[in-house]
């Protein structure tokens, strides 16, 4: 009951108040504090007239003058109040009437008042829980009496494309661009953001507060954000958005599918059933409309004079001068380039000692300048961040050689520069906390010494020849002399590669016609399956002789209906672990969660006859991570039914090239391709890496989904190809490398392959 009216006989009220609530003295009122048992009393000096908001929300304003302490300079406090509550006090408060409220809000004022009033005003509403007590004197009414009842409001959603000047509305909409939270000019936090929504009209919003857990909550661009009071004004032909007495947000993970879990730090809010529709039709939008960066870059993959978003653990940070802030962070991978270490004193640097020199050679500094200096000092060891527009640079000292990287998060917001604090509910800081658990930081420092050695004197070549002893080295001049084709040892320095980011060198290769592709992205693979989950199961191919069959209706608004054939042996169901499925009607995630439990997973569509393949642009298998692909060209699909031969074996061992060979498939092979530039004292010359898996010693199938291979591949050819060294402190390679030709319409052109050539065990 939000607002009652209180009979006052003799000085005492009829109606005692709540006993668990205590009065609050108007000094003590600061923003940030717990105020939940508490009221504020005193008399009603002035009031405003009843007015609604843009959204149609009544709002009414007081004046309340503390009696108790009228001497002191701050003895009144401004009132606001929203919904009914401000239609129902608007009918019955008097001037000179006593007024107590519970269950309100403390706001921070923008700026400092002259007035004697408070530098904080109260807000109240249905929608805090607050309550109201007006105490009237014996004969003003009848009786102690509920003006209302707790409702929770109805609020009206204004799309970007009607927004007027001058209106204070609600809105829903899209995180196109944001600045995190920063100190302004004054005392308050600020925040900028820049929304969208479905009528492809941007608004800009300047979000001011002292409380900094007050501002949105938001992490990434394509969040989700929902906005009551927020202020419209017009500025150079553009509408705005500032804050308003009143305002509050929510913020939601825009990612589709996640759950929908608001960020906020109010403990009260309204969120109704219908706001999730909404929520869910925006993230659909957003992904075809709103350009989405992909994930924030890791420290093995930074580059010289890049600027990268980070999402990492603070493990230290010491002040280093007026202006500049060190902040030592780590993510559990390893920069691939010698890092800068800020001079500071042992005893300024604050953190876990043992830790900090388990991570010395993970984690890095970054050293952040002026506005960002506060909030970096306020970090706690041990919080995740995400550090937006980091600035490498590359550099080195008057008295070194070897540049490093240096990291730099430079003052002002431009770009978005600025410092998040994650919650450790971010699913983004689960993903990194599960990751750090694994890394081997003994295992880590080990390879890290290893690499700080001086190679070219610690071993003779960083590879190994596998064949062909007998051969003696031939310098690059000679080799680039002479005709081919012919086989060469070579002993030479490696200059540079391609590609730089790894990930890039894996491909696909037919070994029947020869043909090279790129490995098909998730998002081929999900569009064909949304393609045949349109195409219903055939219940006549249901529960054969060599596999059983279950079908299932999911229970979202789609109705989509997932049918699973459990491959037999001996007309009997084997151990998850052993079994092949075939699925129809599956997303990517149900696949890909399968894929893990079962031993091979074969996406397969119903035709009147027998169950067949999807279209080879997608995988015809999967198994554990790895996704195996036919050749267009090459194959010729055979009915799902050849797999009964297989199943009839003692054993079946469902090796991915047994499945191939039944079903026609012509299986492509992952592969390595690099060029390698090599140079010696003679000359250069540029050589093809074709290789499965013999050169890295790490399968070429496994690379694109396991991070820990990735690393080790990373650390393979920073060891080959140091970054940041002279070509004479660079590492020797011996190799055996091809020569052969390449005819077209117009020249004959020599190239060059390595072969036989595996990286040193010591290296990997």
């Amino acid at each position: 009951m939000p607002v009652r009216l209180l009979k006052i006989i003799k000085g005492q009220s009829k109606t005692p108040l709540p006993s668990h609530l205590q009065k609050e003295n108007l000094q003590h009122l600061q923003e940030g504090c717990d105020h939940t048992n508490k009221y504020i009393q005193g008399i009603v000096t002035l009031s405003y007239p009843l007015t609604k908001l843009g959204d149609g929300t009544d709002f009414f304003k007081i004046v309340l003058q503390d009696s108790d302490n009228l001497s002191s300079k701050i003895n009144s406090i401004n009132v606001l109040i929203y919904g009914q509550m401000a239609e129902d006090c608007a009918k019955i408060i008097c001037h000179g009437e006593t007024f107590i409220v519970a269950g309100f809000k403390v706001i921070k004022l923008p700026t400092a008042r002259e007035d004697g009033r408070h530098g904080c005003h109260l807000e109240v509403s249905e929608e805090a829980g607050s309550t109201i007590y007006i105490c009237t004197k014996s004969g003003t009414t009848a009786a102690s009496e509920t003006a209302s009842v707790s409702v929770a409001p109805k609020y009206v959603y204004t799309p970007l494309n009607h927004l007027k000047d001058g209106t204070i509305v609600n809105l829903y909409g899209v995180v196109k661009f944001f600045k995190p939270p920063y100190i302004s000019k004054g005392t308050d936090y600020c925040s900028v953001v820049t929304l969208v929504d479905p009528s492809n009209v941007k608004l800009t919003c300047n979000l001011f507060n002292g409380n900094l857990d007050s501002l949105p909550k938001i992490y990434k661009v394509g969040d989700i954000v929902r906005f009551h009071r927020i202020k419209i004004r017009e500025y150079n032909g553009q509408m705005q958005g500032i804050t308003s007495g009143g305002f509050a947000s929510l913020t939601f993970d825009g990612t589709v599918g996640a759950p929908v879990v608001p960020r906020t730090s109010s403990k009260e809010y309204t969120f109704m059933d219908e706001e999730q529709k909404t929520i869910e039709e925006l993230r659909i939008w957003a992904a075809s409309n709103i350009s989405i960066s992909g994930p924030a870059a890791k420290l093995s993959g930074v580059q010289p004079m890049l600027f990268f978003d980070l999402t990492c653990q603070l493990v230290g940070k010491a002040k280093v001068d007026g202006s500049s802030f060190l902040l030592k962070v780590w993510d559990g991978t390893r920069c691939p380039y010698p890092t800068w270490k800020v001079p500071v004193e042992a005893k300024d640097l604050e953190g876990d000692k043992v830790l900090l020199h388990q991570l010395r050679d993970l984690a890095v500094d970054i050293l952040v300048y002026d506005n960002h200096v506060q909030l970096a000092e306020s970090l706690k060891i041990g919080s995740f961040l995400r550090i937006y527009s980091i600035h490498t640079k590359q550099a080195s000292a008057d008295n070194e050689d070897v540049s490093h990287i240096e990291f730099h998060l430079h003052g002002g917001t431009c770009y978005g520069r600025g410092i998040g604090v994650l919650p450790e509910s971010n699913p983004d800081v689960k993903e990194l906390k599960a990751f750090l658990e694994s890394v081997d930081l003994a295992g880590s420092l080990n390879m890290e010494s290893m690499c700080s050695m001086d190679v070219d004197s610690t071993f003779g070549s960083v590879t190994v020849l596998t064949d062909h002893q007998d051969l003696s080295n031939t310098e690059l001049k000679t080799v680039t002399n002479s005709t081919a084709p012919q086989q060469y040892r070579i002993r030479a320095k490696l200059r540079t590669y391609k590609p730089q980011k790894l990930h890039q060198s894996v491909k696909l290769h037919c070994s029947k016609c020869k043909s090279l592709q790129e490995v098909p992205d998730r998002d081929d693979f999900d569009f064909i399956l949304c393609g045949s989950a349109g195409t219903a199961s055939n219940p006549e191919l249901h529960n054969t002789s060599w596999y059983e069959s279950v079908t299932w209706t999911t229970q979202n608004q789609q109705q989509r209906e997932i049918t699973i054939h459990f491959v037999k042996h001996d007309e009997m169901l084997q151990h998850p672990e052993d079994t092949l499925i075939m699925i129809e009607g599956g997303t990517l995630k149900e696949i890909w969660k399968l894929s893990k439990r079962f031993k091979c997973v074969i996406p397969v569509r119903s035709t009147e006859d027998d169950l067949e393949l999807l279209d080879l642009s997608a995988p015809f298998l999967l198994q554990g991570n790895v996704k195996y692909y036919g050749c267009k060209q090459c194959s010729t699909p055979k009915p799902m039914k050849n797999l009964s031969f297989l199943a009839a074996e003692q054993q079946p061992s469902w090796e991915p090239t047994e499945i191939a060979q039944v079903l026609g498939i012509e299986l492509l092979q992952y592969v390595f391709i690099m060029k390698f530039t090599l140079v010696d004292e003679t000359g250069a010359l540029n050589a093809y890496l074709f290789d499965y898996e013999k050169f890295f010693q790490i399968p070429a199938s496994e690379i694109l989904t396991n991070d820990f291979l990735q690393q080790k591949m990373q650390m393979t050819m920073n060891t080959l190809c140091p970054p940041g060294r002279k070509l004479g402190d660079l590492p020797w390679l011996e190799c055996f490398i091809k020569s052969y030709n390449v005819r077209d319409a117009m020249k004959n052109q020599v190239y060059y392959q390595i072969f036989d050539t595996t990286v040193a065990e010591d290296m990997v």
